[in-house]
């Protein structure tokens, strides 16, 4: 026999596993990082806003990986559930804000 049981073999695939969604989530929040960068540099509102899409898409990456890596852990899905809604009603407002203020210029423009 060789030693290793099938249990051992599969905690040990399940470590890697981790280490593999774990390094993910790094990269992710690494881009978190860069679309930071962009919220402070951005040279229009368009422009902070998709770096702010960035940071809910990436917070719901992030904690689908580990809930996947960290099995057994469900309710990191939940709170990626209401990330999403929130990045979804922080885009409807941004449009809404930012169509409002071009109808208002062109209004403005036109009288």
């Amino acid at each position: 026999m060789s030693g290793s049981s099938p249990v051992q073999l599969k905690n040990n695939t399940g470590g890697r596993n981790l280490n593999f969604y774990i390094l993910c989530s790094f990269i992710l929040l690494l881009a978190i990082v860069l679309g930071l960068v962009r919220i402070l540099k951005g040279p229009s509102a368009a422009d902070r806003m998709m770096a702010a899409q960035l940071f809910g898409t990436c917070g719901v990456a992030i904690l689908l990986l580990l809930e996947k890596g960290l099995a057994g852990e469900t309710y990191l899905s939940d709170i990626a559930l209401v990330f999403a809604l929130l990045a979804s009603l922080a885009t409807t407002t941004f449009v809404h804000r930012a169509w409002s203020a071009a109808d208002k210029e062109h209004s403005s423009g036109n009288s």
